[in-house]
């Protein structure tokens, strides 16, 4: 597949380096920071139906399930929690967007 690369005397490590990597990178620090959002909702679903972290620990779940039965006293409970992991979760998909639209090479020559 290389093969100009590899008629120049490359090495396959060489290769890897200068050719695949740069290429692979980008979407990898993408993925990454979008797969972040994925991730706090899992964690804070398991958190919340009691599978998460044990109870000294404090997790967002845990705290949003601590504040039900107090929803119709002390709604805040259950407000602030949430709230913290929707702007987190939305942060991180900003992020990754916005990511995606730095490190595009496809994007670099158009105007």
């Amino acid at each position: 597949m290389w093969v100009a690369a590899r008629a120049c005397g490359t090495s396959e490590f060489g290769i890897v380096i200068r050719h695949i990597l740069p290429n692979v990178l980008s979407p990898v620090i993408v993925l990454a920071t979008l797969d972040m959002g994925k991730l706090i909702l899992a964690i804070s679903g398991l958190s919340f139906l009691g599978l998460g972290a044990q109870p000294p620990t404090p997790e967002w779940g845990a705290m949003l399930n601590d504040g039900r039965p107090y929803m119709q006293v002390a709604p805040q409970l259950m407000l602030y929690p949430g709230l913290a992991i929707m702007i987190v979760v939305l942060a991180f998909n900003l992020l990754g967007d916005g990511l995606r639209d730095a490190l595009d090479p496809r994007e670099i020559f158009k105007d």
